[in-house]
């Protein structure tokens, strides 16, 4: 039925060197929700590219721009949330053979430790768990952003330091039992902007 499945989970990262060229105190960020998606596509039997989302994701970073490898990383996405725009098709991913959404309603990762790879690059370790199953996971993370963001003058929502980034890794899914015809890994695409206050 798929031969590969590929999410964009546009949520959630870490960090950079770059951090420390300003003196900044370990800070709390959050996922701001208007620019945190988490998107997911597959290889259709290889006919064609698809594609879905999830709509809610929460996460937090704690930053410690000076250490780097003592951030800490937790997103939470809520599974019952998966939307393909059909809505026959978004009952089958919502269903046992997929994320089972009723048995288990969250996916989430965890950082376990943080990896400096280049002035604005790293490595987020962690363990993340969908449909139960819990597996370790590298996501290989670029910082596109650090400071005030370029809006905050304009619109008072943006007021504050903001982080940003963008990631990548790639998981074994029929190592967390989602779907049973697909093989291949699942590339996983995450963006996000993240705040200095939940609110």
């Amino acid at each position: 039925m798929r031969t590969a499945l590929k999410i964009i989970f546009a949520g959630v990262l870490l960090v950079a060197p770059g951090f420390s060229q300003t003196a900044w105190a370990a800070e709390t960020y959050y996922t701001d929700p208007g620019h945190t998606e988490v998107r997911f596509g597959w290889n259709h039997a290889g006919v064609s590219m698809q594609t879905a989302e999830f709509t809610k994701v929460d996460g937090m970073l704690t930053l410690d721009p000076d250490n780097v490898e003592k951030s800490k990383l937790s997103v939470t996405i809520d599974a019952n949330s998966v939307s393909s725009g059909v809505k026959i098709f978004d009952k089958h991913l919502k269903g046992k053979r997929y994320f089972d959404v009723a048995k288990f309603p969250k996916i989430t990762f965890v950082s376990t430790s943080v990896k400096r790879t280049g002035d604005k690059t790293a490595d987020v370790i962690g363990d993340m768990t969908i449909h139960g199953v819990t597996k370790p996971v590298t996501l290989k993370t670029t910082l596109t952003h650090r400071g005030p963001h370029p809006v905050a003058a304009a619109i008072a929502y943006y007021k504050g330091n903001w982080v940003a980034f963008s990631a990548t890794t790639k998981i074994d899914h029929m190592a967390f039992k989602v779907g049973n015809f697909s093989t291949g890994p699942i590339t996983i695409n995450i963006v996000t902007e993240m705040k200095d206050r939940k609110k």
